[in-house]
């Protein structure tokens, strides 16, 4: 059970840190760092540090949909590992 926990807490942060890196491309930071400072720290930070850099001109959408599914998978994967972590604390209250 702490496996699989682990594996989707793992999972949406990086899912959520490349969301952050696809806000990121549009603005001066560019992708490569906002996704890094998304990993080294949260993606909450990151997010941050993205939107106080200045926008690119011109801001052309280039993800399409992308941006969407890469959330919605990242949010899937928080919602599991909180689940996860709830039950496992359900479960050691009951033993």
């Amino acid at each position: 059970m702490p496996l699989l926990t682990l594996l989707f807490g793992i999972l949406g942060g990086c899912f959520l840190s490349v969301l952050v890196g696809i806000i990121g491309s549009r603005r001066r930071i560019g992708f490569g760092w906002a996704f890094l400072l998304s990993l080294l720290f949260t993606p909450l930070v990151g997010l941050v540090i993205a939107l106080v850099s200045d926008p690119l001109p011109g801001g052309e959408s280039r993800w399409g949909c992308l941006g969407f599914l890469v959330a919605l998978l990242g949010l899937i994967c928080l919602a599991a590992f909180v689940l996860l972590l709830v039950m496992g604390g359900a479960l050691l209250a009951a033993l």
